[in-house]
């Protein structure tokens, strides 16, 4: 097993973690994150996130196997993962949420940002052009 793998199959891990949280313990977990309640509907947006935790912790697994092939839809999960950390840093910034309850997230999101560049292949040859 080589470092894509690795890289590969820890984020899957995650994000089929996460799926599972916030499909079947949506108030809790948000809770346990020290973010302030929800109410009951919003349970309704979270399955659906959680299906796409869930989809893309899968296509996670498919990447490991083939990397190059792949390569586009790591893209999509560097892309995905730079967005989770500016959301964490604006509402930081913006006093919405406190430093403390978003500093996990937004480690582990630089954290799979730098760990995915890192393995990412970069032969763009095997990659098909948009043209």
């Amino acid at each position: 097993m080589n470092r894509t793998h690795i890289v590969c199959y820890l984020i899957a891990v995650s994000q089929i973690a996460l799926g599972g949280l916030y499909l079947f313990w949506p108030a809790g977990f948000i809770d346990w994150q020290g973010l302030g309640p929800i109410s009951g509907d919003i349970g309704y947006p979270l399955a659906m996130l959680a299906g796409r935790f869930f989809i893309y912790g899968l296509g996670m697994i498919a990447i490991a196997r083939q990397p190059e092939k792949y390569s586009v839809w790591l893209d999509g999960m560097i892309g995905i993962q730079l967005i989770d950390l500016l959301a964490g840093a604006f509402y930081v910034s913006a006093g919405i949420v406190v430093f403390t309850d978003a500093i996990v997230p937004m480690f582990n999101a630089s954290m799979f940002i730098v760990l995915m560049v890192w393995v990412r292949p970069t032969d763009t040859k095997r990659v098909p052009s948009m043209s």
